[in-house]
């Protein structure tokens, strides 16, 4: 990966990732979620929602399947033949990322946002709540990317 598709990785996820914030910002009035109060949202809110859990999951796949293979190429790592977590291990290695497993709960968390659950209002909440702390250490892994990179762009 030449280092303009690297960068154009960067934009995708900084697109994501400010998408996602403006999202948390806006909801963080209704932090911690209960079940009722995840009732109670408005149309707007709940919109607004979706945009944080769609960011949530769009920002969290490029940076899986497109930053970080891009980030190995870019410091001439070889990675190609690697599993994934193979990946994760070896960016975890390089100081990337603080940890191969808080990334892959990420991902579960990302996962989750693939199911509905309209008629449990307290599950939705807890997720919401646990998602809302996750996000913050996504943009600090995606954060540190960008550090750690600036040096071979």
């Amino acid at each position: 990966m030449s280092s303009e598709n690297y960068l154009y990785a960067v934009e995708t996820c900084n697109r994501h990732a400010k998408r996602m914030q403006w999202a948390k910002d806006t909801l963080q009035l209704h932090v911690p979620f209960s079940g009722a109060n995840v009732t109670a949202l408005s149309n707007l809110d709940h919109a607004v929602l979706e945009q944080f859990t769609t960011r949530f999951s769009k920002l969290q796949d490029a940076m899986g399947a497109k930053l970080f293979p891009g980030l190995l190429e870019l410091v001439k790592e070889p990675s190609d033949s690697l599993t994934f977590v193979d990946k994760l291990n070896r960016l975890e290695k390089l100081g990337v990322l603080d940890s191969t497993a808080h990334w892959l709960l990420m991902r579960e968390m990302r996962n989750q946002f693939a199911h509905d659950y309209p008629m449990e209002s307290d599950v939705q909440a807890a997720l919401l709540n646990r998602a809302f702390a996750l996000a913050d250490d996504l943009v600090a892994t995606f954060n540190q990317i960008e550090t750690f990179a600036q040096p071979y762009v």
